[in-house]
């Protein structure tokens, strides 16, 4: 599902969010003078609960793409010079080049599965605004 900015979404799913608590007017700061601004921060902690069907509007779409590891760029590098080269090859080498990108094949797939990775920023009805929330927990209103 391809969300859009502007659109109503309704939460389709519970949700519980926990974690270290950070304002957004800037970071937490501590009276004690030994204590520094990181440990301040982790002082505070916070639980927050969301029930599915909670509805409230998309701010943003980011798209993340994730950065191919050695294994896919070696599947990529491989597969290309099979596809460019392979019919020139002595069939020896060409046979141990096809052995190594089927051997490859798992991690290039995985890659592919898992390449592309949509957030969205929704900011509810009740004020609650929900930040780098993976898109497949809401559904269009």
């Amino acid at each position: 599902m391809a969300l859009e900015e502007g659109q109503r979404v309704r939460l389709a799913t519970d949700l519980r969010l926990t974690g270290a608590v950070t304002r957004a007017d800037g970071p937490v700061t501590s009276d004690e003078p030994e204590a520094d601004a990181g440990a301040a921060e982790a002082a505070f902690a916070g639980f927050l609960a969301l029930a599915a069907g909670l509805e409230g509007v998309v701010e943003r779409v980011d798209t993340h793409e994730k950065r191919p590891n050695d294994a896919a760029r070696e599947y990529e590098r491989l597969k290309s010079l099979l596809d460019d080269f392979g019919h020139q090859m002595p069939p020896g080498s060409r046979s141990r080049l096809e052995e190594k990108i089927v051997a490859l094949e798992p991690e290039w797939t995985a890659y592919q599965r898992e390449r592309t990775r949509v957030t969205v920023r929704v900011r509810f009805g009740n004020g609650f605004v929900l930040d780098e929330a993976p898109e497949d927990v809401l559904t269009v209103a």
